[in-house]
């Protein structure tokens, strides 16, 4: 079980309802740790290689139509097991099953409006963080760690 790290999006509706910081500190309290992060609006074309996949879905356009409605906070979370742990803490994509004590299950309503997305696997990861952030823009622990001792 080594580090692994997976794209976290804050979305809109978080954004304007203020839980930005709620989101960010239920998954440090956990123990994954911020990587990267940043507040942006979200371009059309961006949100369309984002949400790639879903392209022939009848509710591509209404995702691609949501995320660039309002401001998001884009981060990558680094930590063991990263992307499962991230997406339990998420919880259901429909907040109503979704379990108490999850992000969705506590502080969402509705499937279209659901406070907060994370990569479903390795691959999607690495082509989503890849999507939003160049690599100079991801920071390593271990490498501040060694220059701290080096100090």
């Amino acid at each position: 079980m080594g580090l692994e790290r997976t794209l976290i999006i804050v979305k809109p509706d978080a954004v304007q309802r203020g839980l930005i910081g709620e989101v960010l500190a239920r998954l440090e309290r956990r123990g994954l740790k911020l990587v990267a992060l940043k507040m942006m609006w979200m371009s059309e074309s961006l949100a369309e290689a984002h949400y790639a996949e879903h392209r022939e879905k009848e509710f591509f356009s209404d995702l691609v139509r949501f995320i660039t409605s309002g401001p998001v906070v884009v981060g990558v979370v680094e930590g063991p097991n990263a992307i499962e742990v991230t997406r339990t803490m998420m919880g259901e994509t429909n907040p109503a099953t979704s379990p108490p004590g999850s992000i969705r299950g506590d502080l969402a309503l509705t499937i279209s409006q659901n406070v907060i997305h994370g990569s479903s696997s390795p691959e999607a990861a690495q082509r989503e963080v890849a999507l939003f952030f160049r690599p100079e823009e991801i920071l390593s622990y271990e490498r501040a760690i060694d220059r701290w001792v080096a100090g």
